[in-house]
C-alpha cells in the first residue's frame, strides 16, 4: 500500500548556516498515529511546518496522498490539516463562525449538519456562539482541533496537542484521537508527554539535532530497547554474589539488594532464579519489578546512553 506522506531526503539550512534538518527519510502509512518524539530545538516543528507547505525545504520532496507539497500545494494542503503548538485565532470571532470560515478557506461548500456532529464530538456545541475570548485555554485548544478538521482533511498533525491543558481533557482528546483514527484519519502527533505517545502511537519516531535516529514500532521499541529489572532486597546482607550466581549476570548493590535485569526481547526465569537462591540459603524478604517505559527508552536514545 503506498504511504499516504513520503518524505525524501528533506533538509533544512537558514540563511545564517544553521542546519535544522539533515537529510531526513520517512514514509507515514494510511490511518496510522505517527508519534514523533524529540528535545526543545531537535527539528519536529521544522519537519511539520515543511510538509504543511508553512516553510520551505532546502532540499528534497514531500508528497501527501501523492500530491507533491510544492507543485500541487493546493491539492496536497487541502489532505492536511493542522492544530499548531501555539494557540491562534481570531478572539473576537464566535467558535461556529470560526470553525465555517476555516471550511471556507479550503473551498469546501458549506455543511452546517457537519460543523454540528464536529463541535458536539469536540464539547464544543455549547459553546457555539461564545465569542474565542471568552473561552478557557482547553476550550481554545479544542476550537483549533474544530478548525483543523472543518475541511474534512484525511491527514491531522497535532503540534503539541494537550499543552497547557488538565489530564481530563488530555484523555478527552485521546480518545477523540482514536475515534479519527478509526475513520481512516492518519495522524502525526509532537508531543512532551511521553505517556501520550505510549498511550496511543502504533508507530514512533525519534529525532535529535535535526536527524531522525529511530523509526519503530511502539511494540518492538518497547522490546528491543526496554528493559526488565527486578531488585531483590536480602534479609541479611551478602559480601559479594556467590560462584553459583553469576551465570544469572546479577548486580549486588548495597549488599542487600541483587539486582536481575534483562532486556525486553529476552524473558526473565524469577522462580528458577529463586529456586536456586533458596538452595544457597539466601533469604529474600523484599521483591520490586520495573520495566522500563517509552520514556526511559526516548531518555537513552537523546542521551546516547548505551
Amino acid at each position: 500500500m503506498q504511504p499516504i506522506i513520503s518524505i525524501q531526503n528533506v533538509v533544512k539550512t537558514y540563511a545564517s548556516g544553521f542546519q535544522a534538518l539533515k537529510p531526513i527519510n520517512l514514509e507515514i502509512d494510511r490511518g496510522e498515529i505517527f508519534a514523533l518524539l524529540g528535545p526543545n530545538g531537535a527539528g519536529k516543528t521544522t519537519l511539520i511546518n515543511i510538509i504543511c507547505g508553512i516553510v520551505t525545504a532546502s532540499g528534497g520532496t514531500v508528497t501527501a496522498d501523492g500530491h507533491d507539497i510544492v507543485r500541487g500545494y493546493r491539492a496536497a494542503r487541502a489532505m492536511i490539516g493542522l492544530v499548531p503548538q501555539e494557540l491562534s485565532t481570531d478572539a473576537f470571532e464566535t467558535v461556529w463562525a470560526t470553525v465555517c470560515f476555516s471550511r471556507g478557506l479550503f473551498g469546501r461548500a458549506p455543511d452546517p449538519g457537519f460543523i454540528e456532529g464536529l463541535l458536539r464530538d469536540l464539547s464544543l456545541w455549547d459553546k457555539r456562539a461564545s465569542k474565542i475570548m471568552t473561552l478557557s485555554g482547553g476550550m481554545k485548544r479544542r476550537v483549533m482541533i474544530a478548525k483543523a478538521l472543518s475541511h474534512e482533511p484525511q491527514i491531522l498533525f497535532l503540534d503539541e496537542p494537550t499543552a497547557g491543558v488538565d489530564v481530563e481533557l488530555r484523555r478527552d482528546m485521546w480518545a477523540l484521537v482514536r475515534g479519527l483514527r478509526d475513520k481512516g484519519v492518519t495522524i502525526i502527533l509532537t508531543t512532551h508527554y511521553i505517556e501520550e505517545a505510549e498511550e496511543m502511537a502504533d508507530r514512533i519516531g525519534v529525532i535529535n539535532k535535526g536527524g531522525l535516529i529511530l523509526v519503530e514500532e511502539k511494540s518492538l521499541l518497547m522490546k528491543k530497547l526496554g528493559k526488565k529489572q527486578v531488585t531483590l532486597t536480602l534479609l541479611e546482607p551478602i559480601p559479594e554474589i556467590p560462584e553459583e550466581l553469576r551465570s544469572w549476570g546479577l548486580e549486588l548493590k548495597d549488599g542487600q539488594n541483587l539486582l536481575y535485569t534483562v532486556d525486553g526481547a529476552h524473558s526473565m526465569d524469577i522462580s528458577a532464579l529463586l529456586k536456586r537462591m533458596g538452595e544457597l540459603s539466601l533469604v529474600v524478604k523484599d521483591l520490586h519489578t520495573h520495566q522500563s517505559s517509552l520514556e526511559d527508552i526516548f531518555v537513552q536514545l537523546v542521551s546516547g546512553q548505551p
